[in-house]
């Protein structure tokens, strides 16, 4: 289907296909980051057909990215449907993108054969290199989860340090069993990712 350019938030929600995972490109046309992304996704969708991925450059669209608290370029905001689900920041190399895209589709077709998802919420701050590598893991494997950033977010860090007793970031909440850094044979193991 290719990148969908797009001009106004009006647009997204038109554009956003119900029943389906939808991804918006925030970009900044110029910035070596947003290039490297745009070219990434755009190699992706080469290989992988019928997904729905709208672009929109922030330089010149200002109404999306406060709407979703995005704050840097470029981001890549995953809708389930027309519901707003994660963000994906910075630029990922087109392989990246292509299991990112496969995935939602493999997890679209599943349908009702599939087991159910168990609850996964990861707690995480923007700086965390770790925490990164942990959400590309997940993605990467088709699961979804909660992300929830402590930095910005006071009592969502007070309940982190409450379950489990640490303040280290990233910490994976898996159906109420919390795993301390990235762990991910234990990640692997409690979510079934062989």
């Amino acid at each position: 289907m290719g990148l969908n350019e797009i001009n106004s938030f009006n647009e997204l929600q038109s554009g956003l296909l119900e029943g389906k995972k939808n991804y918006v490109l925030l970009y900044k046309k110029g910035s070596e980051a947003s290039d490297c992304s745009y070219q990434s996704i755009d190699q992706a969708l080469n290989e992988v057909k019928d997904v729905n991925v709208l672009a929109a450059d922030v330089s010149v669209v200002r109404d999306i990215h406060a709407r979703y608290n995005i704050t840097s370029a470029p981001s890549l905001l995953v809708f389930e449907g027309k519901k707003f689900s994660k963000t994906v920041k910075g630029c990922n190399d087109d392989g990246f993108y292509k299991s990112l895209f496969e995935s939602a589709l493999f997890t679209a077709r599943a349908g009702d054969d599939a087991k159910p998802q168990k609850r996964v919420t990861v707690y995480s701050t923007t700086t965390c290199s770790w925490c990164t590598t942990l959400k590309r893991h997940l993605d990467q494997n088709g699961v979804r989860y909660r992300d929830i950033d402590v930095s910005k977010d006071q009592s969502a860090a007070e309940a982190m340090v409450k379950k489990s007793g640490q303040q280290g970031v990233p910490q994976t909440d898996i159906n109420g069993q919390m795993i301390i850094g990235f762990d991910k044979v234990k990640i692997n193991s409690l979510l079934g990712i062989n």
